[in-house]
């Protein structure tokens, strides 16, 4: 008994009998325009006008399930009332006739379903209705569905209340029914087909790496200046005194490049909570000044060279190199601190060889770094070889000094 009753206590028998109304609502109009169709004024015999009722029923059918929009209408529907978690049709991905026919499909059982289970609720709940209200009237004779019964007054017609209790559970039961069908079919019917699967699956794809790329421009930016904000907070803090002018410009400097970082945390957070890519514009090697300038207010000692045209780069290793060199300056700035470092960056024709040295403390060496998820130095690894290119980081022969190089070619690699 429990198990015929549970239909009745589910949210989803009363969600799914919802949906097959709005099936049989959504026929409405094209059986209304068949109907009148069929019936304009003809000597035509009632075969002929019913034969055409239905090829004009199907043809607006087929025609609305090639709409896109009714496409969309009917995933949000079945997601909303079935739960079914049916993924957004993509735009031009799959084939359109395949989609035509799973949603001309969807729409005939939908209707069909909605059109069914109208007629059995209206049979369950006006025979409960009628026999109940017969009887407790005093009894009578009814003719229900040409069907004729005498239901008596009193205790010989208490057979009423248990046959209307019965007819509820039929009506609960076949809604139970129809949202099981419909949920079933859903998914192969409203779904997305192979097509769209591997267009859904490219579109994640790109926006992990976009989200992973996010990131790694997050840690790199943030980091930095952080690194940079520790170091000169700590030259103000001995300058306070001495010096208190050198003291006042690193403190400059730590509010101008907190507040560079606070925008891009604020530009990448935005991107992610929004899912759109980036659309401000990135730092290249073009940008490579400021950022020097940046980590001599620390107390560092930069020995900065360029050789070659570095404006005409490509965009992308240009990109990526300014992160390179950002991320090598952050290195020796949080292990080797005021240690003067040496930076080259050649362009020649084919390639793009970036060179970063600094002496390593005396009393600590640091040992090549492990693999962090794509950060830091092995973030770098990561950005050089997807443009095919060599990098190395790692103590010289004579282990006197931290060597990071990059060599990134400017043509394809044969």
């Amino acid at each position: 008994m429990r198990i015929l009753l549970r239909p009745l206590r589910r949210a989803d028998t009363y969600r799914g009998w919802a949906l097959a109304m709005a099936g049989a609502a959504f026929g409405l109009p094209a059986v209304a325009v068949a109907f009148v169709a069929a019936l304009a004024p003809g000597d035509w015999a009632r075969a002929t006008r019913w034969a055409a009722f239905v090829v004009l029923l199907a043809l607006l059918t087929v025609a609305a399930g090639a709409l896109p929009a009714v496409r969309r209408l009917h995933v949000r529907l079945a997601n909303r009332l079935l739960n079914t978690g049916l993924p957004a049709p993509l735009p031009r991905a799959g084939s359109a006739w395949s989609a035509g026919i799973r949603t001309t499909a969807w729409l005939v059982l939908h209707q069909a379903v909605g059109w069914a289970l109208f007629a059995g609720t209206l049979v369950c709940v006006t025979s409960a209705l009628v026999f109940t209200g017969v009887w407790i009237g005093g009894g009578d004779d009814i003719t229900f569905f040409n069907l004729s019964v005498h239901i008596a007054a009193g205790p010989a017609g208490a057979w009423t209340p248990p046959v209307s209790a019965t007819a509820l559970l039929l009506g609960a039961l076949s809604s139970a029914a129809a949202t099981r069908l419909l949920r079933r079919a859903a998914p192969a019917l409203l779904g997305h087909d192979p097509d769209e699967r591997f267009a859904a699956l490219e579109t994640q794809i790109r926006e992990l790496e976009q989200r992973n790329l996010l990131a790694r421009e997050l840690h790199d930016s943030v980091g930095h200046t952080l690194t940079a904000a520790t170091v000169q907070a700590a030259v103000a803090g001995q300058l306070l005194e001495t010096d208190p002018a050198a003291a006042r410009r690193a403190l400059t400097a730590i509010e101008e490049s907190s507040r560079s970082a606070l925008d891009d945390l604020d530009h990448v957070l935005g991107v992610l909570r929004e899912g759109r890519a980036p659309t401000t514009p990135e730092h290249t090697l073009a940008d490579l000044a400021p950022l020097l300038d940046r980590l001599r207010h620390t107390g560092t000692d930069i020995d900065a060279r360029a050789e070659g045209d570095l404006t005409r780069l490509p965009a992308a290793v240009s990109r990526e190199a300014y992160r390179i060199v950002q991320e090598g300056l952050t290195n020796a700035l949080r292990h080797a601190r005021h240690a003067p470092v040496t930076l080259r960056v050649t362009a020649a024709d084919d390639w793009l060889a970036i060179e970063l040295s600094n002496p390593l403390p005396e009393r600590r060496i640091p040992r090549a770094p492990r693999p962090r998820g794509g950060r830091g130095l092995t973030g770098l690894g990561e950005r050089v070889r997807l443009l095919r290119g060599e990098f190395t980081a790692g103590r010289d022969a004579r282990k006197e000094r931290w060597r990071l190089a990059a060599r990134i070619p400017l043509r394809p690699v044969s």
